[in-house]
């Protein structure tokens, strides 16, 4: 949790982060971890002091962010497989919470492991589909926060928006979640036609010309 002076940069910063993982998340797939792992582990740090004790938190805070960030970066060659885990997780939630409440743990971690396995399959689209998304859900949490919502503003500063559940909204809030799916269904096109084509970071590959052979009209 941050403090309340903290609470509007801290959804700036998400709304800034959303909007990178949304529509540029493929092709800037080391910088998107970067920054979400800037983010939890900042949120993970900070929430181990309480309220009155502002400057520990803050230090904590920006140690844990960047922390995060070199982790997330570390395991960049396993990113894919991350975000197909995550991916696979929030499936599992999205289904329960529609049939019976919360997934059991061996649920979710099944799901995780499909979305793993599905992941480093499909890369590249998983990739779009798992930063289109996740970055509209985060981009949806930092703006209404900025724009006085206290329920989003909570979640940017205490780390709710780390297990969200964009499909089963607080009440009065029944627009979250088709605005969830606009937004990533708009990030998902914009990057599989414009900003995560074959120039992506991932799955680039790099092709050498050979030398044309001279035939005998040369």
């Amino acid at each position: 949790m941050l403090p309340v002076a903290y609470q509007l940069p801290a959804a700036a910063i998400l709304v800034a982060g959303g909007f990178l993982s949304c529509f540029f998340g493929y092709r800037l797939f080391k910088v998107v971890l970067a920054i979400f792992g800037l983010i939890l582990g900042g949120l993970a740090a900070s929430s181990v002091f309480g309220e009155s004790t502002t400057t520990a938190m803050v230090v904590a805070a920006v140690l844990g962010g960047i922390g995060g960030a070199f982790l997330l970066l570390a395991a960049y060659f396993v990113g894919v497989a991350l975000v197909g885990a995550g991916i696979g997780a929030l499936a599992a939630n999205l289904i329960w919470t529609q049939v019976q409440g919360d997934p059991h743990p061996f649920v979710v971690i099944l799901f995780s492991i499909a979305g793993a396995l599905l992941a480093t399959w499909m890369q590249r689209y998983v990739i779009i589909l798992g930063t289109a998304f996740g970055g509209a859900w985060t981009m949806i949490v930092g703006a209404a926060a900025l724009m006085g919502n206290p329920t989003a503003l909570r979640a940017a500063a205490e780390g709710d928006v780390w297990v969200a559940y964009p499909m089963n909204p607080a009440p009065g809030q029944e627009w979250v979640p088709w605005a969830f799916i606009a937004v990533g269904a708009v990030g998902t096109l914009v990057q599989m036609y414009w900003t995560g084509g074959d120039r992506g970071r991932i799955g680039r590959k790099r092709t050498s010309k050979k030398p044309r052979a001279k035939s005998d009209a040369d």
